[in-house]
């Protein structure tokens, strides 16, 4: 269930042709289920420290997106859980954006500055902070605008109790359970701001698909990572990403240090309509912490460029149906499926539709199977879920039996190989 593309060039593939070729080879590997199975199961292991264009990232661990589709450009030791410092507040504004859509919290609610906010994260800490005064009010907007734009603690802190009472049933209720949702499954957090916790782990996979996931679906608060300053208490502050001053097109997202995590950032700029995110962490520097930020973004945009491979509800594949009164289903992806790829036409692409087979009939027109995996250059560049495109039934009691007597003497041949 794979095709492989060496030297890709718009004069020799059009999304039409590319797409009829992960046709013809999705229907070789869904004949048998063990064809789906296997490809579910492959994967490459470990990320590449140099991209084929000789590209080194300087930072321990690295990681380079494309917004719209998630492309991943560049990575290295991307699933390494490390501390994420004050980057983690990056997962409190979204339980709070969140909050604000379904309509829990409002932005003009108050809460109340307490004296462990204060403490812990307010002028008497030492560390970034708002400067809100003990058993003062402040609304959830301006604890936003505190949060995000001045890193402050004492904010976060304010945020959590509210809405949790307290900062550790916020770090494990609202934080841990939001990022499960979003499918973050490594991350772990002990407090709501990204203050020394061995609770708190995040790698820069992760802390990526959380930063184009608040750009895509929080653009109306997306805004307030661009904002260069914000006063509070008669206190004005500059916001602490470098790259908004240095870089064309840079509009968020946050930095962080502890001395567990070193120097890290979330970066993002848009140039030509194209927004790429890039994260770094554990750095020895501030300063080198910037440098490499715009050094990838700037190398993102001056390589890359996005190519559709398959249009919106275009056959990907098939997928193999049990009991049903169809043999397979055809498969398509209700989005485009993008990715992008060296402008110099060196990228090598592999895509595999990857699904848990066979899928048990009846099948519902629309129902979500699986995903066309594709990797560049051996490192996984997008993933896109695929849906049925027609409903199948329930096939006769005689359809029924002979796809259990199939999958009886699949399983034996498949048990019997594990044994090898």
């Amino acid at each position: 269930m794979e095709f492989h593309l060496s030297s890709f060039r718009r004069t020799r593939f059009t999304a039409g042709a590319l797409a009829r070729g992960l046709i013809a080879t999705a229907l070789v590997a869904a004949i048998g289920w063990s064809g789906a199975l296997y490809a579910a199961n492959q994967s490459v292991q470990g990320a590449k420290k140099t991209d084929d264009s000789g590209f080194d990232g300087d930072a321990p661990t690295a990681i380079l997106i494309e917004a719209s589709s998630g492309s991943v450009l560049f990575e290295k030791n991307a699933d390494e859980l490390r501390a994420p410092s004050s980057m983690m507040k990056l997962m409190t504004a979204e339980v709070v954006f969140n909050a604000i859509k379904k309509g829990d919290i409002k932005l003009t609610d108050e809460y109340r500055i307490s004296e462990n906010a204060w403490r812990k994260g307010g002028a008497p800490s030492g560390g970034s902070t708002m400067f809100a005064a003990i058993n003062s009010k402040v609304t959830v907007d301006d604890l936003l605008h505190g949060a995000i734009i001045q890193s402050g603690n004492d904010a976060c802190i304010a945020l959590a109790e509210a809405m949790a009472g307290s900062e550790r049933i916020f770090a494990a209720d609202f934080m841990t359970k939001r990022a499960r949702e979003l499918g973050l499954t490594k991350s772990t957090f002990g407090n709501s701001n990204g203050l020394p916790d061995p609770a708190n782990k995040m790698t820069v996979r992760e802390l990526g698909i959380l930063a184009r996931h608040i750009i895509l679906d929080f653009p109306e608060f997306y805004k307030l990572f661009g904002e260069k300053e914000y006063t509070w208490n008669k206190i004005r502050q500059p916001n602490r990403n470098p790259l908004l001053n240095s870089m064309e097109g840079a509009d968020g997202l946050k930095t962080g240090y502890t001395k567990e995590g070193g120097y890290g950032m979330v970066g993002s700029a848009v140039q030509n309509g194209t927004r790429l995110i890039v994260v770094i962490n554990g750095l020895e520097d501030p300063d080198d912490r910037a440098t490499e930020a715009k050094k990838m973004l700037e190398w993102g945009f001056r390589n890359f460029e996005t190519r559709t491979l398959i249009a919106a509800d275009q056959p990907v594949g098939y997928a193999k149906v049990f009991g049903g009164e169809s043999r397979s289903v055809k498969l398509v992806a209700k989005t485009p499926v993008k990715v992008m790829v060296h402008k110099n036409g060196s990228d090598k692409l592999i895509a595999r539709v990857v699904y848990n087979g066979p899928v048990r009939a009846p099948v519902e027109a629309g129902q979500k199977v699986g995903l066309v995996r594709v990797w560049r250059s051996g490192n996984i560049a997008v993933e896109t879920p695929v849906y049925a495109a027609d409903a199948i039934g329930t096939g006769s009691t005689v359809r029924r039996a002979i796809d259990g007597a199939s999958e009886l003497v699949i399983g034996m041949f498949r048990a019997g190989a594990e044994k090898l």
